[in-house]
């Protein structure tokens, strides 16, 4: 299976039906798998911190909620995940291109590729690293069921090797 098509087919297989999403090269393919199915709302945005505000509201109005981002801005969503996610208990599946791994060429990705986990076990938000599509497939699963039992966050982090 190919590893865009493993996230893509994951996402569906749980019933995600609405994915906010800002610019990465490595996610891009399933951006466009997403954009045009016809069963999910895309919503591409400039800013994490304002796509999980809408990723939020849409939960509240009954969608099934994911967001497709780099893990570089996950510092610019600490305050959100913090406040809003905490407090009220939302469930979002978090997908992210997890730049500044082995074999990163832009060295400015670095320093957040190795805080990223240490960001979200500070925010107490599970994640996964799944290294292949078959893995991606069967974790994505997972940690959708994961985050609405449990009504948090929930990362999955997919590496440079990922892709």
């Amino acid at each position: 299976m190919e590893s865009s098509q493993a996230v893509y087919e994951a996402l569906k297989e749980v019933g995600i039906n609405f994915i906010v999403s800002l610019p990465c090269v490595n996610l891009g393919k399933v951006m466009e798998l997403v954009e045009c199915d016809p069963e999910i709302i895309h919503v591409p945005v400039t800013r994490e911190e304002e796509g999980f505000g809408i990723c939020a509201g849409a939960y509240l109005g009954g969608k099934k909620p994911a967001i497709l981002m780099q893990n570089s801005g996950l510092g610019n969503s600490v305050n959100v995940l913090a406040s809003l996610y905490e407090l009220y208990h939302l469930p979002i599946l978090m997908v992210m291109s997890h730049r500044g791994t082995e074999g990163e060429f832009m060295n400015a990705q670095v320093p957040m590729g190795k805080a990223t986990p240490r960001v979200l076990e500070a925010l107490e938000i599970p994640y996964y690293n799944p290294k292949t599509p078959e893995d991606a497939f069967e974790v994505i699963k997972n940690a959708w069921n994961q985050a609405q039992s449990n009504g948090t966050p929930v990362g999955i982090l997919l590496d440079i090797s990922y892709w």
